[in-house]
């Protein structure tokens, strides 16, 4: 193999594969990227068997091949060349890669691409959806930190995609929260299909889709046990969960005794300061709602926390207050996640009284909603 291409196209491409690349593991292949020519572009690919992320770069191909050198050594060396072409160059006989710009040149040694696993690839018409990459990234953010961090309980350690019609809907879930979200496909899909995503996976692909512009496509492969996704010139591969996601629509509540409306920032914000004092007690924020003394006076809602050892801290945020009044336990780091990912002004709680979960909503954004359920109002 004998390719030129830019050091800045180079180094974009490894620095996008480099998620991929395994950093503890058996098999010493994984922690290497690979190189090879593909349809007169450069491909360059990585992957630890549960996540794989493929790039297409512009070359000038001189000669056809392929090889895999040490992901993270050949990187480090191409971050400190100049930005001038880059000719790379394999010696078959010991599989080394030559890599030189100018004066400046090294040899890497490496490993014969045939012991490289081979990634999925998404050709013609195989993809079942298509969506707009920004929507899609801002589905991902709303949803992916509610799934639990242990593996006690794979499914619930992933994100549900469902496709059905013309929607898709991300639902995560760790036994104490979900957050479920729905956005608009380019088009509708035959048959209703569900696939359960890692969500250390769907982070990375949130990070990949950053802010293109072009649809993405998506697909599921045939035996069911891995997601592909093509954007713009970048390929990325997720293994799926096996088995099936709860009935997250029994779990959302259908309408509420009492509806507070309220500011997101000042909330959050409230909601924060609460929380310093609330880690010393299991992290325990109570909400108090209390309607207006008057007719047309607007409610407010005291957000509150109490620590025996630390001492305790009140603040008072505006709301609309609409049903009787309310007070709920909730934990604050799971307000705070949630409160984080929206970004429309006005927020929605909705209570059924101290016992059973509350629901949080954007104001004006359908489609979105999340669950978190109460801690015991009694703690101190």
């Amino acid at each position: 193999m004998k390719v030129s291409c830019l050091q800045e196209n180079l180094q974009r491409a490894l620095a996008q594969v480099s998620r991929a690349v395994a950093t503890k593991t058996s098999l010493p292949v994984l922690g290497n990227v690979l190189l090879a020519t593909d349809d007169g572009r450069l491909r360059v690919a990585a992957t630890n068997l549960e996540i794989g992320i493929t790039t297409w770069i512009g070359a000038s191909i001189e000669e056809e091949g392929k090889v895999t050198v040490d992901a993270r050594l050949l990187a480090e060396f191409v971050n400190t060349l100049p930005n001038a072409p880059v000719t790379l160059r394999v010696e078959p006989a010991k599989f080394s890669l030559n890599v030189q710009s100018g004066r400046d040149k090294a040899g890497i040694n490496g490993v014969d691409a045939e012991d490289f696993p081979v990634i999925p690839r998404l050709e013609g018409d195989a993809y079942v959806a298509t969506v707009d990459p920004q929507v899609l990234r801002d589905m991902i953010s709303q949803v992916e930190f509610a799934a639990a961090t242990d593996e006690s309980r794979p499914v619930l350690a992933g994100v549900l995609a469902r496709f059905e019609g013309q929607r898709l809907t991300l639902a995560a879930a760790d036994g104490f929260r979900l957050a479920v979200r729905e956005g608009e496909l380019a088009e509708p899909v035959p048959d209703r299909l569900d696939a359960i995503v890692p969500a250390r996976a769907m982070r990375e692909l949130a990070r990949i889709l950053g802010d293109q512009t072009e649809p993405v496509r998506l697909a599921i492969t045939p035996n069911q046990s891995q997601l592909l996704v093509r954007v713009g010139e970048t390929e990325f591969l997720s293994r799926l969960i096996d088995g099936t996601f709860p009935d997250y629509k029994q779990i959302i509540p259908k309408e509420f005794a009492t509806r507070l409306e309220m500011g997101r920032d000042a909330f959050l914000n409230a909601v924060r300061r609460a929380s310093y004092f609330a880690r010393d007690n299991n992290d325990v924020v109570r909400i108090e709602a209390r309607a207006g003394e008057e007719e047309f006076t607007p409610g407010s809602i005291e957000v509150s926390a109490n620590a025996a050892e630390r001492g305790s801290s009140q603040s008072f945020v505006d709301a609309s207050v609409s049903g009787p009044e309310a007070q709920i336990a909730f934990n604050s780091r799971y307000l705070v996640d949630v409160l984080g990912v929206l970004r429309n002004g006005q927020v929605l709680i909705g209570v059924n009284g101290s016992n059973q979960a509350g629901v949080v909503q954007p104001v004006g954004l359908e489609g979105y909603t999340h669950v978190i359920m109460p801690m015991v109002i009694g703690a101190n």
